[in-house]
């Protein structure tokens, strides 16, 4: 399985699409910058309003496209010159091979994570922030959002894997995320739809005794089952495909 890893990061690191996480910051710290957002209308720590108004634009639209960025980025090599054939012909299980793409994926949306709140302590410096940094709160969200994201990555490394074309997963990722803007408006459907997830889990206006500011039986069914649908249904898929 090590192997494997090195393997994937090897022909991920000498891609392309490797500069798409380095810019997490540069998008942190122009969303910091150009919020509308006043702490002169609210009685709220000021590192409170910079994450909310950052969080609505990366949770809702950034978090979810550049992870399925990343999941096309990592099937890439394979779908060129029979490169499942030429892969698969080494001493390597079907399952570990899927598995070890999912490992990478997770961890570069970590880092991912990682780096947009670096942006947000980069924000509070720069504009003077004095109130007490909410480390709590802080990571709550950041790895609130990390978690979200697990079922979507499983659902866009399957389709990655589905589609040789590039643009096609991505093309079901944006169709599938647009709707969010509208769904977490929605209280009768945003706890139901898995792209809503991430927005949801790392909104600091939940309740502070939930997990991730989302109900224990909301983190379970929701992003527990569809993990669990969209990741069985990947690696089933993957372990039944012609190559």
């Amino acid at each position: 399985m090590v192997s494997i890893l090195q393997s994937e990061w090897f022909k991920f690191r000498h891609s392309k699409i490797m500069f798409i996480i380095l810019t997490v910051p540069i998008i942190g710290i122009f969303l910091g910058f150009t919020s509308r957002f006043s702490n002169e209308d609210f009685e709220i720590n000021e590192w409170y309003l910079s994450l909310l108004s950052m969080n609505l634009t990366y949770a809702l639209l950034f978090l979810p496209l550049i992870t399925g960025v990343l999941a096309s980025a990592i099937c890439r090599y394979e779908h060129q010159a029979g490169g499942w054939k030429q892969l698969l012909a080494l001493p390597v299980t079907r399952g570990r091979v899927f598995i070890a793409k999912y490992v990478l994926l997770i961890v570069l949306v970590l880092v991912m994570q990682v780096l947009f709140f670096v942006a947000v302590y980069i924000v509070g410096m720069i504009k003077g922030f004095t109130d007490p940094f909410p480390m709590v709160i802080v990571w709550k969200s950041l790895v609130g959002g990390w978690v979200a994201t697990l079922p979507l990555i499983a659902l866009q490394l399957w389709m990655s894997i589905l589609f040789k074309s590039f643009a096609a997963p991505f093309a079901i990722n944006v169709i599938l995320t647009l709707p969010t803007i509208l769904v977490v408006n929605s209280e009768r459907f945003s706890s139901f739809y898995p792209w809503a997830q991430p927005f949801l889990m790392m909104y600091i206006g939940g309740e502070t005794g939930d997990t991730f500011y989302v109900p224990w039986v909301q983190l379970l069914t929701v992003v527990g089952g569809s993990f669990i649908l969209f990741f069985v249904g990947g690696y089933l898929y993957f372990q039944r495909k012609a190559v």
